[in-house]
């Protein structure tokens, strides 16, 4: 990638700069003026105006970074350190000109993790009942937790992604062909420990905890079978405990094009104007969640209940119930034939 790549001008809309973060993948642009450097944005920056619903059309300058932190070529060495020490994945390098010739991405640079307070060990439950009716006729002949991505079943691939940030414990709440995915498991070369949740009959997306009622003590995630999150699963946990929720909803920024002109009327009926093709953003629930364990007490015995059924109950009673928002192309899912393949390409398998 060239370091160009990453420019752009403080006069673009954030929902652009999102766009823009999506193509990059680097979760930081510069805001530059003829190669000079006058700001940064992260996807940190462009989350934290989500959370106070600001407008995606406002200018990005409205949120950047004007004092961001950089250094000059002869200094580079000291990127290492200056990251550890402010927690910062990225830093621009600028010539004797002050022009930004490259950035140093920790991730790409040091092979290392940026911080070590970046692990926990909470417990993540993955729901892996379900049919996988939309996979059909694949999903006949295995169950689709085991489906493959590459040469890597799904469920096993978002357990790595939770190993990486520490954690060992997982549930999986199973069903159908349930067998297969214990034999799996069972073969498998693994640090980690996986209890299983059987359910005598399918109980939905949430039914099934009520069986962990007396195990889980702690905060802990919830996942799909399906999903796969390329984000910072600590920082999502750190925003949890920060807003004292109860439910924290991983939540994606989807944009979606209206393909037709759309027609705005005034109290006469009388068209004031036609939009051509206009783009509406939605948050859209990913299939992860982050529950504290007094949440399980809410979901009924044995019956068929979806985990949104408990938000929308907690939400009727005036519980803490949160949104951690992610970029579009940090959310992979699976759950049909284009969205597996769309995963199989993102991942470049």
């Amino acid at each position: 990638m060239n370091v160009t790549d990453l420019f752009i001008s403080e006069e673009i809309t954030i929902k652009e700069a999102i766009k823009k973060l999506d193509q990059t993948a680097k979760k930081v642009l510069l805001i530059t003026k003829d190669k000079f450097l006058k700001g940064i944005i992260t996807d940190g920056d462009i989350r934290r105006w989500i959370l106070i619903n600001g407008s995606l059309n406002e200018k990005v300058k409205m949120i950047m970074n004007n004092n961001p932190i950089y250094l000059r070529k002869e200094e580079a060495w000291q990127a290492k350190d200056i990251m550890k020490k402010k927690s910062i994945e990225a830093i621009p390098i600028v010539n004797e000109e002050e022009e930004i010739i490259k950035v140093i991405f920790w991730k790409d640079s040091y092979n290392e993790n940026l911080k070590i307070d970046n692990f926990f060990n909470n417990p993540v439950v993955i729901m892996a009942g379900g049919k996988g009716t939309r996979l059909h006729p694949l999903t006949k002949v295995f169950p689709k937790p085991l489906v493959p991505i590459g040469d890597i079943p799904i469920v096993e691939r978002i357990i790595d992604r939770f190993v990486c940030f520490g954690c060992k414990r997982f549930y999986l709440t199973i069903n159908y062909k349930k067998n297969l995915i214990k034999a799996y498991f069972n073969d498998l070369d693994k640090d980690y420990v996986i209890e299983y949740v059987e359910e005598e009959k399918p109980l939905g997306t949430g039914g099934s905890l009520y069986l962990l009622k007396n195990k889980l003590k702690e905060t802990f995630f919830i996942s799909n079978c399906d999903t796969l999150i390329d984000e910072n699963y600590y920082k999502m946990l750190q925003f949890h405990r920060q807003k004292e929720n109860k439910i924290t909803v991983i939540a994606s920024l989807k944009f979606f094009t209206v393909p037709y002109g759309v027609i705005e009327l005034d109290d006469k009926s009388i068209i004031k104007n036609i939009i051509e093709k206009p783009e509406c953003s939605y948050l859209v629930n990913t299939g992860m969640y982050i529950l504290e364990p007094e949440t399980l007490q809410d979901i009924p015995d044995n019956e068929f209940y979806h985990i949104t059924d408990l938000v929308e109950k907690y939400i009727k009673k005036g519980e803490r119930v949160g949104a951690y928002p992610i970029s579009e192309e940090a959310w992979l899912d699976m759950g049909q034939f284009n969205e597996m393949n769309n995963m199989i390409e993102k991942l470049e398998l």
